[in-house]
């Protein structure tokens, strides 16, 4: 099973990044909780003051997809969505490796 990468823009209510952020970092710390998780990045958009990225790494897509249904996640959610004005898959990817990406699962073309 090849693991998946998920990389996402956030786009906050004007004025609201800063809070949005903390939100997703709340998710970020909660992740450390979930073996299947292997990278939850944060990052402020350098070029837009209301958008933020997050890079996911996961042991499979299932994982992910079980991970929404987690009880903290559903509280962040519920939570981002008052200051929440848009979120954007920038797109999907099989990582391979890498710093913080364990290599124990091979990976098929």
């Amino acid at each position: 099973m090849s693991k998946f990468g998920l990389y996402n823009m956030f786009t906050a209510v004007e004025g609201k990044r800063d809070s949005l952020a903390k939100l997703l970092l709340e998710a970020s710390k909660s992740m450390e909780k979930v073996d299947e998780c292997e990278l939850y990045v944060v990052s402020l958009a350098d070029d837009n003051s209301d958008a933020i990225y997050v890079y996911e790494v996961w042991s499979s897509e299932e994982a992910h997809q079980y991970s929404l249904s987690l009880e903290a996640s559903q509280q962040l959610i519920q939570n981002a969505k008052p200051i929440l004005a848009g979120v954007e898959k920038i797109g999907t990817s099989i990582p391979i490796g890498g710093k913080g990406i364990s290599t124990s699962q091979n990976h098929s073309n």
